[in-house]
């Protein structure tokens, strides 16, 4: 039975990005799984998809009558044409398009830049860099951005891979080196490969990350840290972080998948009848929706049986498109790999990992 007692309200000004179909320009191979995707950005939608380093795009496309999309981060520096980076995903319907089939001249539905993980160009500092595999593609655009936005900014990136043939970026990396030789420093660590130096080779690990910042950065001269790969490695690098001291709020992280931590199960069953429910009001596009929701089921999918146009990516707490704000009443939120701790304190919660708690309960996705 779908949820109930549907009120909605006149609505305000501010809109909510939409999709709109962009030609693709180009698909540019990076690496032996993975390319880079161009888009067209029409005249007219110039200002909509004006982008911030490390932002990324939420693509959509139907498979087999299902409505699919993924988040993908913009590689491109600021002011350049759009672009993202993709790497196949062992089964990934969508990454494996993107890849292998997507040609030049194709259409492709794609929302607005999005995302917080950006830093502020006009304020100079030492970036601190760390990236696995694909978590490669928002550094690069923080680190060309920072470097051309002021001649005092400095980039420290430590990369790890498995092996030279998939490292996403290289000739980009290696001409960014050559540009900026004595501003940006970068460490490439692999896996499954030997190199030189003992130290860059085996994983990006706690103990091999601890001897890279301790030869190569000063800690305390470090204004902020960027962390951009799998959970493990996020985690081992915050965990190092903090026993060095460095303040939370210069840390900043983005997960490009999450499989090693514990996942909610995303349920998409219409809601049942039985069972405690909380009247829910959600803010979308200046227009106010309330329906009676079931307490098991998470905001995003039970309110996506009333409001459709609700927005989401990756349902599974690491995008952070489905971000919106408590406005009144309290929802749980079971897993967290895109917001920050200041957004989590001001009361922003991901709706495709959050729980109602409270009889009552307003969420705003126009905040």
């Amino acid at each position: 039975m779908a949820p109930s007692t549907v009120r909605e309200t006149a609505p305000r000004v501010r809109r909510r990005p939409a999709f709109h179909a962009l030609r693709i320009a180009g698909v540019q191979p990076l690496c032996e799984d993975a390319a880079a995707v161009s888009f067209d950005v029409p005249e007219e939608l110039a200002e909509e998809f004006a982008f911030s380093p490390g932002q990324s795009l939420t693509l959509r496309r139907q498979i087999d009558g299902r409505d699919e999309r993924r988040s993908y981060s913009i590689c491109s520096p600021v002011g350049a044409p759009l672009r993202i980076g993709v790497r196949v995903v062992p089964g990934g319907l969508f990454s494996s398009w993107l890849v292998n089939e997507v040609r030049p001249g194709d259409t492709v539905e794609v929302m607005a830049p999005t995302g917080a993980f950006t830093p502020d160009l006009a304020e100079p500092g030492h970036h601190v860099l760390i990236a696995a595999g694909s978590g490669i593609t928002p550094m690069l655009s923080i680190a060309e951005s920072v470097l051309a936005a002021d001649p005092r900014s400095r980039v420290t990136l430590f990369y790890g891979n498995r092996r030279t043939g998939t490292v996403m970026f290289a000739d980009e990396l290696a001409d960014l080196k050559d540009l900026y030789p004595t501003r940006f420093e970068l460490g490439h660590v692999l896996s499954r490969e030997p190199r030189e130096a003992d130290l860059l080779s085996g994983r990006l690990d706690t103990e091999r990350l601890a001897a890279l910042v301790d030869g190569l950065v000063d800690v305390a001269g470090a204004d902020h840290w960027w962390l951009c790969g799998p959970h493990g490695m996020v985690r081992d690098a915050q965990e190092l972080l903090a026993r060095l001291g460095v303040p939370e709020d210069r840390v900043h992280q983005e997960l490009f998948y999450a499989d090693d931590a514990p996942v909610q199960p995303v349920r998409h069953e219409e809601a049942a009848a039985e069972g405690p429910v909380s009247q829910v009001t959600l803010v979308l596009d200046g227009r106010s929706t309330t329906s009676s929701l079931p307490r098991d089921m998470t905001l995003l999918d039970g309110a996506q049986l009333t409001r459709p146009d609700l927005p989401f990516a990756c349902k599974g707490g690491v995008c952070g498109t489905c971000r919106a704000l408590v406005c009144d009443g309290k929802a749980d939120m079971r897993r967290n790999f895109a917001l920050e701790p200041a957004e989590v304190e001001a009361g922003y919660v991901l709706t495709c990992q959050s729980f109602a708690v409270s009889d009552t309960l307003t969420v705003d996705y126009d905040s």
